[in-house]
């Protein structure tokens, strides 16, 4: 079967990537070892097993700055987990800084802290409803400061932090399904390698759909596209290039 053409939203993310030697979204970033726990959902189940049934997996994630803008001014901050399943394919979460009501959880905010709420911005559909997924700060966890270089200094310590994940519909409240854990900074080589995709790399019995959803996929393509990478690049406990 031919390969599609590229679309014109796919060839600009790779002109703009190029231009600026770096990925087209989230540039700046630290790269982190973690494990994410899933203790599973409470009340009514999903429907997707990955947020409805107990396990544990090795996982690599990324904090990351959108512009990026000078340390501690504000700016949409990022967060990527990759669930690494071998032998079955990755799983990446990418969520945004946003708001934790409702009316804010698709839209992406700037702020200053990267502690804070973090959401897909994007809903998914699993089977006829439709969900969020969330990053929430643990109140029990160690601030992740203001700046790239807090966030690595953070992760050093022995109670490294931790962030709440959860799930949503569109107007209920969030329910806390698991949590990722940082422990330890990988490299800088590491951190340029690392790609994630947010449209295809995604939980069993979730599937992202609509106009915001197709224009994140030519994005994230281009800029793969760019760098010479593909969806399952990097986050590998080595180094895939």
């Amino acid at each position: 079967m031919p390969i599609p053409a590229p679309s014109a939203a796919e060839r600009a993310a790779t002109v703009l990537a190029r231009w600026r030697h770096a990925r087209l979204l989230h540039p700046a970033g630290r790269t982190f070892s973690g494990e994410v726990l899933i203790w599973g959902t409470p009340g009514p189940p999903t429907g997707v097993p990955l947020l409805d049934l107990p396990s544990r997996w090795p996982a690599t994630v990324r904090l990351s700055k959108g512009v990026p803008t000078p340390a501690g001014w504000p700016d949409v901050l990022g967060l990527g987990v990759r669930l690494h399943r071998d032998p079955e394919p990755p799983v990446d979460l990418l969520v945004s800084s946003s708001g934790a009501a409702p009316v804010l959880r698709h839209l992406p905010l700037p702020r200053r802290r990267f502690t804070g709420t973090y959401s897909s911005i994007m809903s998914f559909r699993a089977g006829r409803r439709r969900l969020f997924l969330a990053a929430l700060a643990d109140p029990d966890s160690a601030d992740l400061g203001r700046s790239l270089a807090e966030v690595s200094a953070a992760a050093t310590r022995d109670d490294g932090p931790r962030l709440v994940l959860a799930v949503a519909s569109v107007v209920g409240p969030w329910r806390p399904f698991g949590q990722v854990c940082l422990d330890g900074q990988r490299g800088a080589r590491e951190d340029t390698a690392l790609a994630f995709d947010p449209i295809n790399n995604v939980p069993a019995g979730l599937w992202a759909e609509g106009p915001i959803a197709r224009l994140r996929d030519r994005t994230y393509r281009g800029s793969r596209r760019a760098r010479g990478a593909s969806a399952q690049s990097g986050g590998s406990m080595g180094v895939t290039v």
